[in-house]
């Protein structure tokens, strides 16, 4: 027996020895799977090559209507709701997501992608480092994009941060930021892009248009009157119809009519009581029908509280559901509220009709992202451009700047870790920037959950490389005595400042943080040639400007930010750069003159009367209550001068255009301004109507034409819905910003309604042009040397 039971062990070892060796030893045989995969999957492409949705001739409308009609419930159901896509449990990532902002899954069958969200305005970002090898290039912040006044330079911008999107597989991104800055400390002012509805429409027209143009879709935001982040999900944003579409609705108004985002976002806030993603006029009233936006409305992250009645008011896509609202209220919710008859399944195919008509208007069906590598070069000079022209000469007493190696041959150099790095802004738009983090422990405030990032271009470094001769010094700041020592020895002393803002906080007022002040007063007494160098978020408080012998301010400045604040220091680069923003002498100046809500926070429910000012933002406000700004919505200076004369007006009907004469008087090629400023009989504030960017030579004059929006002479009539002239003799002024006029016209003006279309459904790809033509508003360059 156990003969017979150790032989059949003896063979069966055998056996599998022998079969093991026969198979080390003759080739594989293939596995059928893949080849099967492989077929199923050429099956497929055969078939959607066929199908009508995918047929490049038709309009966006035709292949989503297609589409839909080919879609079940559930796939449907499927594109109305994301995931978050940087959890901070890996393992909690959602399947199919590359990682970042959100998700949503497509419909694979029918040859529609998922949706790969990443932020935005300012660069691709890699949130909570989900990404350690995700870096992209760092551009200035949108506030100093705004102050170029060149929507070109917003455009490549956005282009430039499309392809950065593309290389790392995202086809959306959530950027196309048009609110108003209302309130200077708001924390994400430097994403806004101004106060003025028609410079930061055109501004946030020009960023989506780059975005679009490389078949990413892009996110107007954050509609409407998100203007402070202190109570953001609770407070209410109180303001009447009139004053809402003459201020914050029309900046938006203008974005839309000169680009064509795929999506819009609706805000964390309330307006009128009602939540921004639930809100009827907003999104059904005023987006969707008076203007007859085509594309899909996505909500903020963690603003949608509802199932059916954020759907019935005109949200057509819940983001992050589960992470952020906590209840995926367009999951089982919605179903449940279509079956109680309480939501439409006409609105469903509504929902999902508008998601795929901007998937197919944008081009991510046709286009999908190739992994196209990134010109890391191109890029930063990108961003270095943008950065150069949106600097603004605030001040320059007895010429102290541009610097010169030649005669400064001592440089004192001080403050803001200028000797690493420059700042820039926190919050769901900070990037990563190329190279990394040049202050990686230094962390934001206690309770601030967001990243503090500082990209690695050292303005000391580039200043020593313009100055190779000079004695370049520098002090960290913090020892003030050490700061005045060093500066007292020094032919010019540069003082560094920063303001770091960021999402989820607000300023508690207009004064720099810190001992900034204290050392700016000590540097300036110690030495008049004293050059301030401001790196903020947007204005504040100067209370020692009358002591420092020039001011310059750089914003967030991006990738290269301390090459470009060197070139213009020392006149490479002339500075162009004007104010989007009115800069406060103090807080008492402003309609509150403390944010709404510091004690509050999110923990209640509050409201903020912003009737107070109404359309009167910003520069407005100051001419309504008579009040000097330190500095003047506009206002720039240069290393040149120039003269604005001969204004001179052309009317045909409800059109006005303004002729004026430029000239370069000074003895350096620069860059200029000119803005118009239109007041109507009712004697309400002026309103900019119209500029442009113009570069010139030396003696070198130019004839300018700009013609003025007709809505700029008008008020909008809640009663009728509709912007109407009332008739009469308006002033147009020619000038160099809010406050300083050179000259001004009168044109007689017939009352009668201005008539405005509904926004044009399909459109040929941006070139660039059509943002920068509304009021003549293109930057002219000049090529002569």
């Amino acid at each position: 027996m156990r003969q017979r039971l150790f032989l059949p062990l003896i063979t069966l070892s055998a056996a599998f020895v022998s079969a093991h060796t026969l198979a080390t030893q003759m080739p594989p045989v293939p596995d059928q799977r893949p080849g099967r995969l492989a077929q199923a999957e050429q099956s497929l492409s055969d078939q959607l090559a066929q199908a009508p949705w995918m047929d490049q001739r038709l309009s966006a409308d035709e292949r989503a209507r297609a589409a839909l009609n080919e879609m079940t419930t559930t796939e449907k159901m499927s594109l109305l709701a994301g995931d978050f896509a940087a959890p901070m449990d890996p393992s909690k990532q959602v399947r199919g997501a590359i990682g970042s902002a959100g998700f949503v899954p497509g419909v694979s069958r029918l040859g529609i992608p998922a949706q790969q969200q990443t932020d935005a305005d300012l660069g691709v970002t890699n949130p909570g480092w989900i990404d350690p090898d995700r870096q992209a290039t760092a551009l200035p912040s949108v506030l100093a994009a705004a102050a170029t006044w060149q929507p070109e330079l917003s455009r490549q911008g956005g282009e430039m941060i499309a392809r950065e999107a593309r290389h790392y597989g995202f086809n959306v991104l959530l950027g196309g930021t048009a609110g108003l800055v209302r309130d200077p400390r708001a924390g994400r002012n430097y994403e806004m892009p101004g106060e003025d509805p028609l410079l930061s429409g055109l501004t946030a027209a020009a960023r989506i248009n780059g975005i679009e143009s490389q078949h990413v879709m892009s996110t107007i935001k954050h509609f409407a009157m998100n203007a402070q982040e202190t109570g953001r999900h609770k407070l209410s944003a109180d303001i009447d119809e009139q004053a809402l579409q003459e201020s914050d609705l029309l900046s938006f108004r203008y974005a839309l009519e000169h680009s064509h985002p795929g999506a819009a976002m609706c805000a964390y806030n309330r307006v009128n009581g009602d939540y921004a993603c639930e809100n009827d006029y907003l999104l059904n009233q005023v987006l969707k029908d008076e203007w007859g936006y085509p594309g899909f409305v996505m909500s903020d992250w963690g603003a949608v509280y509802s199932a059916a009645p954020s759907a019935n008011a005109g949200l057509d896509q819940q983001s992050a559901a589960e992470d952020f609202d906590g209840v995926v209220y367009f999951g089982a919710p919605l179903e449940k509220a279509v079956e109680r008859g309480e939501v439409s399944h006409e609105r469903i195919d509504d929902m999902a009709y508008r998601i795929l008509r901007s998937t197919f208007a944008a081009g991510i069906v046709d286009h999908p992202p190739a992994g196209e590598p990134i010109d890391t070069e191109a890029h930063a000079e990108v961003a270095q451009r943008l950065a150069e022209n949106a600097m603004v000469l605030l001040k320059n007493d007895d010429a102290v700047l541009p610097l010169d190696g030649a005669r400064d041959k001592r440089i004192s150099v001080t403050g803001a870790h200028a000797d690493r790095a420059v700042i820039a802004g926190g919050g769901s738009a900070a990037v990563v920037p190329m190279d990394g983090d040049a202050l990686p422990d230094l962390n934001p405030p206690a309770g601030v959950n967001t990243q503090r990032l500082y990209p690695k271009s050292s303005p000391l470094g580039a200043i020593g490389l313009h100055a190779p001769e000079s004695n370049v010094t520098f002090s960290a700041g913090d020892d003030i005595d050490e700061a005045v020592a060093q500066a007292r020895d020094s032919d010019v002393a540069v003082v560094f400042a920063q303001q770091w803002t960021s999402e989820t906080m607000d300023m508690q007022s207009l004064a720099l943080e810190g001992e900034q002040n204290a050392l700016i007063e000590a540097v300036a007494k110690a030495n008049p040639r004293t050059v301030v160098v401001l790196e903020t978020g947007g204005p504040v408080a100067m209370p020692w400007r009358d002591d420092v012998a020039a001011i310059m301010e750089a914003w967030y400045p991006g990738q290269r930010g301390g090459e470009a604040i060197a070139n213009v220091l020392f006149g490479q680069h002339n500075p162009s750069g004007r104010l989007p923003v009115t800069f406060p002498k103090n807080d008492e100046q402003l309609p509150r003159a403390q944010v709404p809500g510091l004690s509050i926070g999110n923990s209640a429910f509050f409201d903020v009367d912003y009737n107070r000012e109404g359309a009167d933002v910003g520069y407005r406000w100051f001419e309504r209550e008579n009040e000097t700004p330190l500095y003047a919505f506009g206002h720039g200076l240069s290393y040149t001068t120039f003269e604005r004369h001969d204004l001179r007006l052309e009317r045909s009907g409800q059109k006005v255009t303004a002729h004026f004469t430029l000239t370069n008087t000074g003895d350096r090629k620069g860059r200029t301004t000119p803005q118009l400023y239109v007041n109507a009989p009712d004697g309400s504030p002026a309103r900019l109507a119209g500029w442009e960017s113009i570069e010139l030579s030396p003696g070198q004059s130019r004839e300018v034409s700009i013609t003025i929006d007709p809505r700029q002479f008008a008020r909008y009539d809640s009663g009728e819905r509709q912007w109407r002239l009332e008739g009469g003799d308006y002033r147009v002024s020619l000038a160099d910003s809010a406050t300083d006029i050179d000259e001004t016209q009168r044109v007689a003006l017939p009352a009668g309604v201005v008539a405005m279309a509904k926004l044009p459904r399909d459109s040929a790809p941006s070139t660039g042009e059509d943002e920068q033509r509304v009021a003549a508003n293109e930057s002219a360059m000049d090529d002569s040397p």
